[in-house]
């Protein structure tokens, strides 16, 4: 059985590993005010993920060595990419983490709009029931656990496709 880390300790430790970026590239972290002494209120920052499509190759005769010769270069080209609907935006996030952090999930809000099944359109409040590492919140996960969760639950499925509100406005 492992000591607990104390709340400040761990608050901490995800502040020291915001300013020295080293985090994802995919995401940043900081206090909300440096005077902050409890660690209660978080900025992040998500940018948004890339669109990538996989294409199919034909079967190719394996008999044929010139055509062996140029596989590598085909299998280069089988990756395209294309933007989407977040690719080149960047997503404003405030987290509030409460007494029992890392306890209990930081609530997370929007300030950039989006539109995610997860935030509330009102308000840019995220639905803890409706993000995976909210709802089944373990102790060793990290504010940048739920940034990086937000960033693969936009690039999912449907949607990566969703339109999405002017980029710039907000909530």
């Amino acid at each position: 059985m492992s000591a607990k880390v104390p709340r400040n300790f761990r608050l901490l430790e995800e502040l020291e590993k915001g300013e020295k970026g080293q985090g994802s590239d995919a995401c940043s972290l900081g206090l909300d005010d440096g005077n902050d002494i409890m660690m209660t209120n978080w900025n992040g920052t998500i940018l948004g993920p890339p669109h990538v499509r996989n294409l199919a190759l034909p079967a190719l005769p394996l008999q044929n060595l010139l055509l062996l010769t140029f596989l590598p270069f085909c299998l280069l080209l089988t990756t395209i990419y294309t933007q989407s609907v977040h690719e080149n935006r960047i997503y404003s996030v405030k987290l509030h983490c409460d007494e029992q952090y890392p306890d209990v999930p930081p609530t997370v809000q929007f300030l950039s709009r989006i539109n995610l099944p997860c935030v509330s359109q009102e308000d840019g409040k995220v639905d803890p029931t409706k993000l995976q590492c909210l709802g089944n919140w373990k102790r060793e996960y990290t504010m940048e656990t739920v940034l990086l969760e937000l960033r693969r639950f936009m690039a999912s499925g449907n949607n990566k496709k969703l339109p999405q509100p002017p980029e710039g406005s907000t909530f």
